[in-house]
């Protein structure tokens, strides 16, 4: 977890745009999927386009051996990646909501999370590779190991933020702890979980009904 996400306009993304100082609609995207753009908040104000998968400024070229679209808060403070990143450059995806799979035997089952108010705060690590042509700017989404009511889907999930919490960690002049409560394996709202047909499982669908629902939605309550 996060492999794949989405961006549907709606009121509650609205209000999380302007939280966030953004007075703009962001483009709709549906199963948005590693290597594609994305919009990165990097500062109260500042909305960029950058290549979800971390690129370190100081990596040779650009490489796709390693999975660096996530980056696990427990490796923060120790992979050469992420050091950097976390002590000056963080940043915010907002989105609608997030898809996530569970398998049960050889069947992987995908599954659409969305909060109440219809829109996600991601914590995101953000650097800038300069060994191309033009420089590029490529992000990470950070995850935790996941709240109680959210392991029967997987042991992961992105850190999802409050709206104190963007603040704090969009103030790159201070410093969090890799220890800091943002990240405890918790949930912050309460979020809905509906089974996706598995059509959705292919990055080049981009069709919006694939984000209906085929079965049940789940309701899972805030932690306590």
């Amino acid at each position: 977890m996060c492999g794949r996400f989405n961006v549907i306009d709606n009121p509650g993304l609205q209000q999380l745009l302007h939280d966030l100082g953004i007075d703009l609609k962001l483009p709709n995207g549906v199963n948005i999927a590693p290597t594609e753009q994305v919009s990165l908040v990097r500062a109260t104000g500042e909305l960029v386009s950058a290549r979800w998968w971390l690129i370190p400024q100081w990596a040779r070229q650009i490489d796709q051996k390693y999975a660096m679209f996530n980056a696990r808060r427990e490796s923060l403070t120790r992979s050469r990646a992420f050091q950097r990143p976390f002590h000056r450059q963080r940043g915010v995806v907002p989105m609608s909501s997030f898809i996530e799979w569970r398998k049960a035997g050889s069947v992987k089952t995908p599954f659409l999370v969305t909060a109440d108010s219809g829109a996600i705060a991601a914590a995101a690590l953000w650097d800038v590779w300069h060994g191309g042509e033009t420089p590029l700017l490529s992000c990470t989404l950070v995850t935790t190991a996941a709240a109680p009511q959210f392991e029967p889907w997987h042991r992961r999930m992105p850190v999802l933020l409050t709206s104190a919490e963007c603040e704090q960690w969009l103030d790159n002049s201070h410093r969090i702890d890799d220890d800091d409560p943002l990240f405890h394996s918790r949930l912050k709202m309460p979020l809905r979980i509906a089974p996706l047909d598995r059509a959705v499982g292919n990055a080049r669908n981009k069709d919006s009904s694939l984000l209906s629902a085929v079965g049940e939605v789940i309701e899972l309550a805030a932690s306590a």
